[in-house]
């Protein structure tokens, strides 16, 4: 994480409330011959206390255990100095970023459906008035034949560290034109996101 302490986030409740919307990450491991990294769509239980994903099979993630690291990226943009308003400074990318650290375990395989059926029903309802989908609308047979290549897992968290990089170092109007400047540009929803975190700070 960054080393600048004006950019760390203690408040844990902000963090994993910002990791559970993203439901992404990195999760990766230490393997045999350097280090692993899956990429996961994932749910937490109700306390927030554990991360629940599955991986395919052969994935060599699905054969480690141990300590692991699940990194939930946010909102990233470059942030051109124009905007500042203040010649002095310099381009800088702005972002946030969570990592959560716990025991990686793999789980038995009566695990999977119910985990299944927990993170279709978080994204659809997240597509609401759209018809939910769910698992049942796919045959028991090839329903088994997919299971058979994936495996439940799921993190138990031990500690949890935030950077949120939004500008809190520079002067409140330079914060400003910057998150103008991100809204401005045709970036895209990710950097209308990113400008909108920014003026949250001010």
């Amino acid at each position: 994480m960054h080393p600048n302490p004006i950019f760390r986030s203690k408040d844990h409740t902000k963090s994993l409330t910002f990791a559970t919307d993203r439901g992404f990450g990195t999760l990766s491991v230490n393997g045999d011959n350097g280090p692993l990294a899956a990429h996961i769509p994932f749910v937490f239980n109700a306390d927030r206390s554990r991360v629940a994903f599955h991986m395919m099979r052969s994935n060599p993630v699905a054969r480690a255990a141990g300590p692991a690291l699940l990194a939930v990226n946010g909102p990233d943009g470059y942030i051109s100095p124009d905007w500042y308003g203040a010649p002095e400074l310099v381009p800088t990318w702005n972002y946030v970023a969570v990592h959560i650290r716990g025991a990686l375990r793999i789980l038995e395989p009566e695990a999977l459906e119910p985990h299944l059926r927990a993170l279709s029903d978080e994204f659809e309802r997240r597509l609401l008035p759209k018809p939910v989908w769910d698992l049942d609308k796919v045959s028991r047979d090839a329903r088994e034949k997919m299971m058979r290549m994936l495996v439940p897992a799921e993190l138990e968290i031990s500690d949890i560290d935030a950077t949120w990089k939004l500008g809190q170092n520079k002067p409140e109007a330079a914060i400003k034109g910057a998150a103008r400047g991100l809204k401005s540009s045709a970036l895209g929803a990710e950097t209308a996101a990113l400008a909108a975190l920014m003026e949250d700070i001010l």
